[in-house]
């Protein structure tokens, strides 16, 4: 079992990246999605609540840090005047229902269905950031999702307790940062791979 210390340094490294992406909010193009942002800031913080009860111990940090840094992203967003706000009708659906499954989850008493109804929630709000990476790569930064899967993993490293109600939130977040961060490169790979077979061919 590695020292329960070694989260420090997915705290470090997550909080450098998220530097990176806010730099980046002010000096180039990255238009973060506030309603993806939004739910995520609420949703990790009162999954820390839920993990606590169920007996995590610094692997919470991961979680916590899920929450904060977004809405960092969120304060810096506002300030630039940078955010990304052309929203569509799936946007506020994506909102809506992710606000239901927090409500929902809140007045469950049972730990495993609140957690679940969290990543519910929180994969809810990924969906319209997810989409914006698709179509318009050259808005996203994926520094802030990188770290997050790299905090996250080193969460899951330190966990004692392998229970649904404290492990469930890193993987959760080790999967849709990935999936962010394949969308964000997706077109460029393709181009990748086209200029490949185009140089073989010849």
């Amino acid at each position: 079992m590695l020292s329960e210390k070694i989260i420090y340094i997915g705290v470090l490294i997550n909080l450098i990246c998220s530097i990176w992406y806010i730099r980046d909010i002010f000096y180039s193009s990255t238009r973060p999605n506030l309603v993806s942002f939004f739910i995520w800031t609420i949703a990790p913080f009162v999954g820390v609540f839920l993990q606590l009860k169920a007996g995590a111990g610094l692997s919470v940090l991961g979680t916590f840090m899920a929450g904060f840094f977004p809405l960092l992203v969120i304060i810096f967003s506002i300030i630039k005047g940078n955010a990304f706000w052309k929203l569509t009708k799936f946007d506020f659906i994506c909102g809506v229902f992710s606000i239901l499954a927090l409500i929902i989850y809140v007045i469950t008493n049972k730990l495993g269905i609140s957690i679940l109804f969290a990543i519910l929630s929180d994969g809810l709000a990924s969906v319209p950031t997810i989409i914006k990476s698709f179509k318009y790569p050259e808005s996203e930064t994926p520094a802030i999702y990188l770290g997050g899967i790299i905090n996250n993993t080193l969460a899951l490293l330190i966990i004692r307790n392998w229970i649904f109600s404290i492990y469930a939130f890193s993987i959760y977040f080790i999967v849709v940062n990935i999936i962010i961060v394949f969308s964000i490169y997706y077109k460029k790979m393709l181009r990748l791979l086209n200029l490949g077979n185009k140089q073989i061919s010849i």
